[in-house]
């Protein structure tokens, strides 16, 4: 009876132990190692489609990898964390859409709207219309708990055209890895476009190199500037009209 007991109590704990050894390997599963686990994990969350690119890159200090996809008439672009198979950043768009200009173009509200029901408790942080290859567009900037969304829609037909969503930078990492405060960033991009209005402003790490993405909008027109976080200077700078 007793080796019988010694026998179960020693069955009982290997189960326990290989359990742990379960969720430590699913743990460490979890993270990406390479490319094509990297794009693996792409295609179970955009099934059957096209695989076209996978890219290792670094933002925030940290490894990421960048896959984009294809399938059916949307093209995909998603950057997973490589340390825990974290998703930063999703997006799609469609590739083929037509002027539709016979159509008249839809109000601001029901651009709001569709918005907001596409994007559930969200906040609207911003509204602009341009045009783009032809096409009018509203363009929408959502945010969402920790995710900031930029939508796109077709200004005559109200269909969707690209949805893409980014996880914001942490408080801890904003304006503490380079010389220039947010706020200071901020008031660069004011200062090149006097009498303008900042609507969104985030930190980032692009190719390595630290900068704040500013979003201005004054009058028929919203600026978006990328600012070197070391320096202060101005590295890009675009404008398109709106609405």
């Amino acid at each position: 009876m007793k080796t019988a007991k010694k026998t179960a109590a020693f069955l009982a704990a290997g189960v326990v132990l290989a359990g742990s050894l379960t969720a430590a390997d699913s743990v460490l599963a979890a993270g990406i190692k390479n490319a094509e686990q990297a794009r693996q994990k792409a295609l179970q969350k955009v099934p059957n489609a096209v695989v076209t690119d996978v890219d290792s890159d670094h933002e925030n200090g940290q490894q990421v990898y960048e896959i984009e996809l294809v399938k059916g008439s949307k093209k995909y672009g998603l950057t997973y964390r490589a340390s825990d198979g974290k998703i930063l950043e999703y997006g799609w768009e469609k590739t083929t859409a037509s002027p539709n200009l016979s159509k008249p173009l839809i109000s601001t509200e029901k651009c709001r709207s569709l918005a907001l029901d596409k994007v559930k408790n969200g906040t609207i942080t911003a509204i602009s219309q341009k045009v783009d290859d032809g096409i009018d567009i509203y363009k929408v900037k959502i945010t969402a708990g920790n995710k900031r969304y930029t939508l796109e829609y077709h200004a005559r037909t109200g269909a969707l055209l690209e949805c893409k969503w980014k996880l914001a930078a942490s408080a801890s990492s904003s304006g503490q890895t380079g010389k220039i405060d947010l706020e200071k960033a901020k008031q660069i991009a004011l200062d090149a476009v006097p009498g303008g209005t900042v609507y969104q402003a985030e930190y980032d790490v692009d190719d390595g190199i630290a900068v704040y993405e500013v979003e201005v909008v004054k009058g028929s027109y919203e600026y978006e500037f990328k600012i070197d976080a070391s320096t202060g200077a101005i590295l890009e700078q675009d404008k398109d009209y709106k609405d």
